[in-house]
């Protein structure tokens, strides 16, 4: 039995023009292979956009490192639905769908999530970047794509800097100096269960906690509040689904504030949590036999 690992030209171990950090591709791959394969399947590295797969050869699809969807997001979602049609794909494409554009938070936060303070700018113009420090009443903002990832087409700026080029809609929050000071916490979880946590941190100088910047990740125990914070966000998701890595920043009441509920296309660590690999063989598993009424 075949399940499909999604990935990108940019990840695909055969390709040329790997990015700096799909060894973490490498890694979840070594962590998948063994336990799928206890359980009678055979995980595969498939390009997402790869005309040539015969999607039917395989029992389920798995959204792994597609590390490239955020500049051709609607050929992406197409492929998805197109993949959902013949198998099983987790997570599914309505959630993948919802969680591409950031806009998402603002249906989490009327959930009762707490967010950093956002605004949110479909066309940056000299004058409503100027004004956005005002607004958000700091010198010191970050400008993020509302369709992106891995702090690509991301920026830190002051009112003293040029307006870069900013040709896509944007997300804009003041900096958090926690990001520099203790780090962003992630919770991992699969099938709702949590499965481990960890803190990033950047590598002096920046604030960027992304391996390709330099970032470093730890291994932690969430104490129970934090763990709860996480649990609360997944618990604002309609359906279930297979992973999750809920991304949070500490605010300066001690709270947690979520920075980004991740569903797509996440790195789930498994170097941080070995018990990783095993829990998805597991779920799929399941899901599996659920799906054919075993």
């Amino acid at each position: 039995m075949k399940i499909a690992y999604l990935c990108s030209p940019v990840t695909h171990p055969d390709s040329p023009n790997r990015r700096s950090d799909a060894f973490e591709h490498d890694y979840m791959m070594r962590a998948l292979r063994p336990e799928f394969g206890e359980r009678g399947m055979q995980i595969v590295d498939v390009c997402w956009d790869d005309p040539n797969v015969q999607w039917t050869d395989f029992a389920a699809a798995m959204i792994g490192t597609t590390w490239d969807y955020w500049d051709r997001q609607k050929e992406f979602l197409k492929t998805l639905e197109r993949v959902e049609q013949s198998i099983p794909l987790y997570n599914a494409s309505a959630l993948v769908r919802w969680n591409s554009h950031k806009s998402y938070l603002r249906d989490l936060e009327s959930k009762g999530a707490r967010l950093i303070p956002t605004l949110w700018i479909n066309l940056v113009t000299d004058d409503n970047y100027s004004e956005s420090f005002s607004l958000l009443d700091s010198d010191d903002l970050v400008f993020k794509r509302q369709v992106g990832a891995g702090a690509a087409g991301q920026f830190r700026l002051s009112p003293s800097d040029a307006k870069p080029d900013m040709p896509h809609p944007m997300m804009v929050q003041p900096f958090l100096p926690m990001i520099q000071e203790e780090g962003e916490l992630s919770f991992i979880f699969v099938d709702g269960e949590f499965s481990h946590a960890l803190i990033k941190r950047a590598k002096t100088g920046d604030y960027r906690i992304q391996s390709s910047y330099g970032g470093q990740e730890e291994k932690i125990t969430p104490s129970i509040s934090d763990l709860e914070a996480a649990r609360q966000i997944m618990q604002t998701l309609d359906s279930t689904p297979l992973y999750a890595r809920v991304d949070m920043i500490r605010d300066t009441d001690g709270a947690l504030l979520l920075m980004e509920l991740e569903l797509i296309e996440p790195y789930l660590y498994p170097e941080q949590g070995p018990q990783l690999g095993g829990r998805l063989a597991k779920a799929v598993a399941s899901r599996l036999k659920a799906s054919a009424g075993l």
